[in-house]
């Protein structure tokens, strides 16, 4: 194993251990970082050149890839299109009321109508051919 490969592997043991010295901490380890830790060129780390290092490594990044975390362009952008949800739920449930509203209204109006026609044929006096009932 030459020099170039023991300083990626130990940039990449930092790595996994997120005890970087030449990066900030956190980052998501990938194989151009492993170069910048080692201190060279993201494009000094080849496959041609360290076919088993690079395999470890891709290897290592998919068995340990941490679930993508949103932006806050992109929470804010989910946020504007739950709240744009929310809006179009709350005009949906205002045509609803309003629609509940007009059906109340003339309902109430038939029941008044039908009252006062009650009353109207309850206070005219009875044909002469008809008897009421007791």
């Amino acid at each position: 194993m030459g020099k170039a490969e023991q300083a990626f592997r130990d940039a990449f043991e930092r790595l996994k251990k997120d005890a970087p010295i030449r990066i900030a901490k956190g980052l998501t380890l990938s194989q151009n970082l492993v170069a910048k830790e080692a201190g060279t060129d993201p494009s000094a780390l080849k496959k041609a050149r360290f076919p088993s290092l690079v395999a470890e490594i891709q290897r290592w990044v998919a068995n340990n890839e941490k679930p993508a975390t949103a932006s806050k362009r992109q929470s804010e952008l989910r946020q504007r299109e739950k709240n744009r949800s929310l809006r179009d739920q709350i005009n949906d449930l205002k045509r609803q009321r309003d629609a509940v509203c007009s059906r109340l209204l003339e309902a109430d109006a038939k029941i008044l109508e039908l009252t006062l026609e009650l009353e109207k044929f309850r206070a005219s006096p009875l044909p002469r051919n008809v008897t009421r009932l007791r």
